[in-house]
């Protein structure tokens, strides 16, 4: 290989690179508007809170989430392998914590009331 050939190589790793960095450090790839927490239980809706409220939620004597900052956290569950409570925190537009074996999603939403569906398959 040339020295003309790493630069090249070089200069297309560069470019790669700030394809990556400069979208994220504009917050182009941020959640669009979550301020909604939406938690189902068995497929049933058990309530929606704001992201904005700090607060603890006891859903059904088995799991705990916690709002804070901004950010959903499962801190308490009963379920035999803890992967719910594992997950961490979410905080960005259409971010899950599940729960399977106590059959509880949390999932953030945005602020429109009326979602639209971007389409039906049958």
């Amino acid at each position: 290989m040339k020295k003309r050939d790493f630069i090249l190589i070089g200069a297309v790793l560069v470019l790669a690179l700030l394809c990556w960095v400069v979208p994220r450090a504009a917050g182009i790839f941020a959640g669009e508007d979550a301020s909604r927490v939406r938690i189902t239980v068995g497929g049933e809706e058990y309530g929606t809170y704001s992201l904005s409220e700090d607060q603890t939620i006891e859903i059904n004597d088995t799991n705990v989430c916690e709002i804070k900052d901004g950010e959903v956290n499962m801190i308490q569950a009963d379920c035999p392998d803890q992967l719910c409570i594992h997950q961490g925190p979410i905080h960005i537009q259409g971010e899950t914590i599940v729960c399977l074996p106590n059959r509880v999603v949390v999932e953030i939403t945005g602020n429109d009331k009326d979602e639209q569906l971007d389409g039906v398959v049958q």
